[in-house]
């Protein structure tokens, strides 16, 4: 099936609110790549701050991200950010890409998709080295960062003690 990624919208609005709530029904409150969706109180205001975070200038101690919907026959199925840059705090944990797939989508290949798209955009705004991190268990999206080519090169422990694993990827 054919997968673009979409600048989100206000005509996106209702299949947001849905690709929201499958995340609630599972128990998650947190969607990565997503630009806090999740946690920004309504969908206006959401849209208006990942405007903002694309613009030249992105609010103080932020860098410039673009958040995109993945989109397949019109559904939401993923989100993915690309940040132009890396803070401190991006080099350790974060990285250039954040992304996730909608639960009910999960192992239909989407992420490797999402991610290669992601990587044409980066090439696009002239990033020669991406990188990406992901928790140290998370196997899947582990798999999918080096099926786009990445390289692991070492684990760093966030304060909360969760371990993450930090791939580089060279375009």
């Amino acid at each position: 099936m054919h997968m673009e990624l979409i600048l989100p919208s206000i005509t996106h609005k209702q299949k947001a609110l849905e690709y929201i709530q499958e995340y609630l029904d599972i128990g998650d409150r947190h969607i990565h790549g997503s630009g806090g969706l999740i946690v920004i109180p309504n969908y206006e205001r959401w849209l208006e701050y990942v405007t903002v975070m694309n613009s030249d200038t992105p609010p103080e101690g932020l860098v410039r991200a673009t958040t995109y919907f993945a989109v397949v026959d019109k559904k939401i199925i993923g989100t993915i950010q690309i940040r132009h840059t890396l803070s401190d705090e991006l080099l350790c944990s974060g990285g250039h890409i954040g992304y996730s797939v909608l639960p009910s989508e999960r192992m239909k290949g989407y992420a490797t998709r999402m991610l290669a798209a992601a990587l044409d955009i980066c090439r696009q705004l002239g990033i020669s080295k991406v990188l990406i991190t992901c928790d140290k268990y998370n196997i899947a999206s582990a798999a999918t960062i080096k099926r786009n080519g990445g390289v692991f090169e070492n684990e760093l422990i966030e304060p909360d003690g969760n371990i993450v694993g930090r791939y580089w990827i060279t375009l």
